[in-house]
């Protein structure tokens, strides 16, 4: 497929240069989809269909046989060897079981080693003769050893997370997914699923899939291009909203109060303040002719632009178009015959564009929060009502900045200024857009990520158990209003694949303490994984538990307290432990990875080395905050979990608790 791609003559089917630039980019983007990844087979599974599916099956027709793969692969002939695992043929292979065979005889998994095909396994589903069994190469391929990149799972989608990778592009849906349940896989895979469904409309609309930070979506990275899809934009919440440099920081009081949802109507207030009523009426010269709109008749025409609620910049243009409009019927009164070329000169007149200065000025959404933070009464003017002078105190800054350029803006002032633009011109909407680890989002920045859709729809994914901001969630529906998407359906995935028995019924103790009344994660998982709590002496102990860990087959992470990243670091070194910062790809022969708590979530370890929990507790600025940022440390384990403490446990954790 990719050679007849590569042979494409198309200098005789092209009309102009243009023409053929376009699509010799396609030619080549085809050809970069179909490239060899060694260690991806082209199939998992295949279909035995009692009938040929979409045939009436009063009409005894023969069934039919397909194998499933992780995209379209067609011979010579061009007929099909392998489906694409989202094509509605594939979808039983997924769904299908003892209970439901869904006109399956036969199911069978393929398994693989280094890429060479090693082993299946049949399940015949129409057979009441054979008793329903756990697929052993789906628990193979669960708990097999993390390195490099996250992986796809085409092959170990289940049942219910199938369902949410299926569901249509015109629904927005919310999945609550405690660790290891492959929410994030879910959400990667819908994109696909999306793309594969409607990739005329997505093409033109575009997609996005959002993430914490940087290391998080150079871990998932190649997860759709290894899907056959290319052109998903990744990015974080602080990349959509970088129209300023960002180089200050904000106390977890200020950050509280600027990501609150109220912060949009105080600067709607701000931006509608520089609206001036006007007192004088318009002289507009046309020749040897004046024509005067009364100052009355402004007044009407503000208002209704104001009362539309446009936004601010497409109100400011249609001003003067108004104001010429006003004009033009004088005009047409005098028995005149002014077409679509004069209004337009009338409203680039000179009179009529100091009339729009005057009453609807330019503002740049910068330097209107750069007012907010700076100027006290500013501020107390358009907060009346909506924040107390103890929130107003703690927005304001200490230095005021002198320029756009000269301030340090914070991420959450960069989310204002964001709110801002948005009020004054409309923010360009995507088709589809995927929100991971949303729990974190603070009001304001839901408010920043449902503006790029809304004209489209959203996966968001997230745990409220893993919130570690002041402002983490406190419950999908509040923050799904705020994102825009009251509607969308929320879904819970309560199986876990990812992290082992023992390590997350340690980590479950964590939950009363952290979010009450949410379900705990359910391992599927037969291995029940390694654990151990050590009593230590110091960081000498964390080190070998390193090395320890290192003998198994696998990635190894060494989670600590942000602050005691630097020690560990350097007894690390001086054992002469190589290690990785995360988002770095492991290899077979660099598998340590050295990770600071607040950069743990959403990345997984074959084996995990904890170190004083207890600090990671207190690296926080309150107990709850520290508690979700610790069971996050401690679902990071794919088969095995060491907790290093010299200091007591967090009571949750201690023996006693059990």
């Amino acid at each position: 497929m990719r050679e007849d791609a590569q042979a494409l003559d198309i200098r005789d089917v092209t009309a102009n240069w243009v023409n053929a630039e376009v699509l010799q980019r396609q030619i080549d983007e085809r050809i970069k989809a179909l490239a060899d990844l060694s260690h991806t087979p082209l199939f998992f599974g295949r279909l035995d269909y009692l009938h040929a599916p979409g045939v009436d099956l009063a009409e005894g027709a023969d069934g039919e046989r397909f194998y499933i793969g992780r995209r379209h692969v067609h011979d010579a002939d061009g007929d099909p060897m392998v489906i694409d695992w989202r094509a509605p043929v594939s979808q039983p292979f997924y769904r299908a079981s003892k209970k439901d065979p869904l006109d399956v005889a036969l199911r069978r998994r393929f398994g693989y080693t280094g890429g060479e095909l090693t082993a299946y396994e049949d399940e015949h589903l129409s057979d009441p003769a054979e008793a329903e069994q756990t697929s052993k190469l789906l628990q193979q391929e669960i708990e097999r050893p993390r390195v490099g990149p996250m992986r796809d799972i085409v092959a170990t989608i289940q049942p219910e997370q199938d369902e949410i990778v299926r569901s249509g592009l015109a629904g927005s849906v919310c999945v609550q997914g405690g660790p290891g349940t492959g929410k994030t896989a879910v959400g990667l895979h819908r994109v696909a699923y999306l793309l594969y469904a409607h990739r005329e409309r997505l093409a033109r609309t575009g997609t996005l899939v959002i993430g914490p930070n940087k290391s998080f979506l150079h871990y998932i990275e190649q997860v759709l291009p290894a899907l056959g899809e290319l052109e998903v934009k990744q990015a974080t919440v602080e990349d959509l909203v970088a129209l300023v440099e960002v180089r200050g920081t904000d106390s977890a009081e200020a950050a509280l109060v600027k990501g609150d949802a109220r912060m949009a109507e105080v600067v709607r207030r701000a931006l509608r303040s520089h609206i001036t009523p006007p007192t004088e009426g318009v002289v507009v010269v046309r020749g040897s002719r004046r024509w005067r709109v009364a100052s009355y008749e402004l007044e009407d025409i503000v208002r209704e632009l104001m009362e539309r609620d446009m936004r601010y910049g497409a109100a400011r243009d249609a001003l003067p178009q108004r104001i010429a409009h006003a004009v033009l019927v004088q005009m047409e009164r005098a028995g005149e015959a002014p077409d679509d070329r004069v209004q337009d000169a009338v409203a680039r007149n000179a009179a009529v564009k100091a009339v729009v200065k005057a009453v609807w000025p330019a503002v740049d959404p910068a330097k209107l929060v750069l007012r907010l933070l700076s100027d006290a009464d500013f501020l107390a003017e358009h907060a009346e009502g909506l924040l107390d002078e103890q929130e107003q105190k703690a927005v304001l800054w200490a230095k005021p900045a002198r320029s756009v350029k000269s301030a340090k803006w914070s991420v959450a002032d960069a989310v204002l200024i964001d709110e801002a633009a948005d009020l004054v011109a409309r923010t360009h909407s995507l088709g589809h857009v995927v929100l991971d680890e949303a729990q974190d989002l603070s009001p304001m920045q839901y408010r920043a990520v449902g503006r790029r859709a809304t004209t489209g729809s959203v996966t968001v994914l997230g745990d409220l158990a893993q919130g570690t901001t002041p402002w983490a969630t406190r419950s999908w529906h509040e923050a799904l209003a705020h994102l825009g998407k009251p509607d969308a359906v929320v879904e819970e995935l309560t199986a876990g694949f990812r992290v082992p028995t023992d390590v997350i019924t340690y980590a479950s103790r964590l939950l009363p303490s952290i979010a009450p009344g949410l379900a705990p994660v359910r391992s599927v998982r037969e291995n029940p994984g390694a654990f151990e709590v050590r009593a230590g002496a110091g960081p000498a102990d964390v080190v070998a538990a390193c090395v320890l860990a290192l003998e198994n087959e696998g990635s190894v992470g060494l989670i600590a307290a942000d602050a005691r990243c630097g020690e560990l670091a350097a007894q690390l070194t001086a054992a002469g432990l190589t290690y990785l910062a995360p988002g770095e790809e492991t290899t077979a022969e660099s598998r340590l990875t050295l990770v600071p708590a607040s950069l743990a979530k959403g990345l997984e370890y074959d084996y995990v080395v904890l170190d004083e929990p207890a600090a990671v507790v207190n690296g926080e600025p309150d107990e709850r905050t520290g508690l979700r940022r610790l069971y996050v440390a401690l679902t990071r384990a794919v088969s095995g979990l060491v907790v290093v403490h010299t200091t007591p446990l967090p009571e949750q954790l201690a023996p006693s608790a059990r």
